[in-house]
């Protein structure tokens, strides 16, 4: 059985969780442990307390009940009766709190039976004292008292020694009691400490190893895909990926293989329409120039034929005029192909000097004697396109110059600014400029401002550069207003563009490759 990679993460959040639960659970229990073992130390010390507020008490009434024997003075006994009130309910008190603890409770009522015998003799004496110092004012110690023996044979310090006794056998055993009780305690702190560190410390390896298994899982098949998308990008569009895991990633390498596969079949589609469309455009380019060329040379036989001289001159300007627009017409099939090409003919990167490959332009272009085209001091030296750089200053100088309304006087600037990974060339010009209305237009194929028969022209130049230089990246604009000179700019990209064609050669045929992701 398989189980889907979202099985998998809701398994492993709910095994974080139930550990993370036993985790709280067990703390709960060892913290009440914990709290259990402090309560009982602290009832212990509240026992201790008792015991020896005990104690105090009965030493009061001690010390308040001799000093009343020795000088007869009833403010002695204050602390006589204040302590025999307190003890009433004393030794109840102390008892409940030991009730577990049968030694203790012991203990307490031989202390209680100790204190009722020496309460009975403390009165005794007192009753005695106080008649006695009835009949004689004058009367100091145990002198005319029955039982005077009594205390003079120390028996009211024997029972208080024996008190004293018990009391501290009492607070002997709780103090044993509450050791325990401590070690208790800090044992069952340490045991939680460790547990708790334990737990915290299993459940972040479980966690980590649980994180490290998806992570491996999720990146040994998103590494196929991604060698997939590569192999793509290289134009091998015949790799598979084999996932046999069935779950979400499953469906998704399933696409991809299928777009794979849809891309390829269209790339070879288009590879195959291709050749066809060049094939197609060489033939009809060879089909309408040879008819072309017919119509030229029968203007000139006719011409030869008939005399130059003995033509009517409204002839001759129809002959001339034929063979104009024959001419047209060729240029025209040529900048139909050129532009059909661009990009289709791959042609090698190399190192320019754009100083020199713009005055090898201009000295193609044979513009006329005061005709100047001046070059900024800074012109870069990179490796690009070498052809289609030139075809795109070539079209740009030569339009300048084509439409120029005073070329014999015209000036064209040449600019160049960096443009972080472009440099932004621009080549201004002084002439009649176009209005803002036309500055789409003119980069649209077949598109012209003159009319043909005043100005030689296809429409085709601009479209040209506009296509080169968005194939390379850039961006081409013009800035110009009408009588105002015209300023052609584009981006050019410092780097070669990486971007493959579309198109695969014929000779290229694409390696196949199954790339396994279990």
């Amino acid at each position: 059985m398989k189980f889907t990679l979202t099985t998998k993460l809701f398994a492993g959040f709910i095994l974080l969780l139930a550990l993370f639960g036993g985790v709280v659970v067990l703390y709960y229990q060892l913290a009440g442990q914990v709290l259990h073992n402090s309560r009982q130390v602290e009832a212990s010390q509240r026992i201790s307390n008792n015991a020896a507020n005990l104690l105090r008490n009965i030493i009061d009434m001690e010390t308040g009940f001799r000093g009343y024997l020795l000088i007869g003075d009833e403010q002695t006994l204050a602390p006589y009766y204040d302590g025999e009130r307190q003890l009433i309910g004393r030794f109840a008190q102390l008892r409940g709190l030991v009730t577990d603890s049968p030694p203790q409770v012991k203990l307490i009522d031989q202390t209680q039976q100790l204190f009722e015998q020496w309460s009975r003799y403390s009165h005794l004496l007192v009753g005695e004292k106080r008649e006695a110092h009835r009949r004689d004012a004058r009367q100091t110690g145990l002198e005319g008292m029955p039982h005077r023996h009594l205390s003079e044979g120390l028996f009211g310090k024997q029972i208080m020694d024996k008190i004293r006794g018990r009391l501290a056998a009492f607070e002997r055993r709780e103090a044993q009691t509450r050791e325990y009780l401590r070690a208790r305690l800090d044992e069952s702190i340490v045991r939680a400490e460790w547990l708790s560190a334990g737990l915290a410390v299993a459940a972040l390896l479980l966690g980590v190893l649980w994180a490290l298994y998806i992570v491996r899982l999720l990146a040994r098949r998103l590494r196929g895909m991604l060698d997939m998308a590569r192999r793509m990008a290289d134009g091998d569009y015949g790799s598979q990926i084999v996932d046999t895991e069935q779950d979400e990633v499953s469906e998704l390498t399933s696409a991809l293989n299928v777009m794979a596969r849809t891309v390829g079949a269209n790339i070879s589609q288009l590879e195959s329409r291709n050749q066809e469309l060049d094939q197609f455009a060489y033939v009809v380019s060879h089909d309408l120039k040879a008819p072309l060329r017919g119509i030229e040379s029968a203007s000139r036989w006719i011409e030869e034929d008939m005399g130059g001289d003995q033509l009517p001159p409204h002839i001759r300007e129809f002959l001339g005029m034929m063979r104009q627009r024959v001419h047209r017409m060729e240029k025209l099939i040529t900048g139909i192909l050129d532009l059909a090409r661009v990009g289709r003919v791959a042609q090698a990167n190399e190192t320019v000097f754009v100083r020199t490959l713009i005055r090898e332009v201009v000295d193609s272009l044979n513009p006329p004697p005061g005709f100047r085209v001046e070059l900024p001091f800074f012109l870069p030296t990179f490796t690009t396109n070498v052809v289609e750089l030139q075809q795109v200053f070539t079209n740009l100088i030569s339009n300048a110059l084509k439409y120029h309304d005073h070329p014999e006087t015209g000036t064209v600037q040449i600019g160049c600014d960096d443009a972080g990974e472009f440099y932004r060339f621009s080549v201004a010009d002084d002439g009649p400029g176009i209005d803002p209305e036309y500055h789409d237009r003119i980069f649209v194929i077949f598109q012209t401002l003159n009319d043909r028969d005043t100005l030689e022209s296809t429409g085709v130049g601009l479209a040209i550069v506009k296509k080169i230089v968005e194939r390379q990246g850039g961006r081409i604009d013009i800035k110009s207003a009408e009588g105002q000179g015209a300023k052609f700019r584009f981006t050019w990209p410092k780097q070669p563009p990486k971007a493959k064609s579309l198109v695969p050669a014929m000779a290229t045929e694409p390696k196949s490759a199954v790339l396994r992701s279990t």
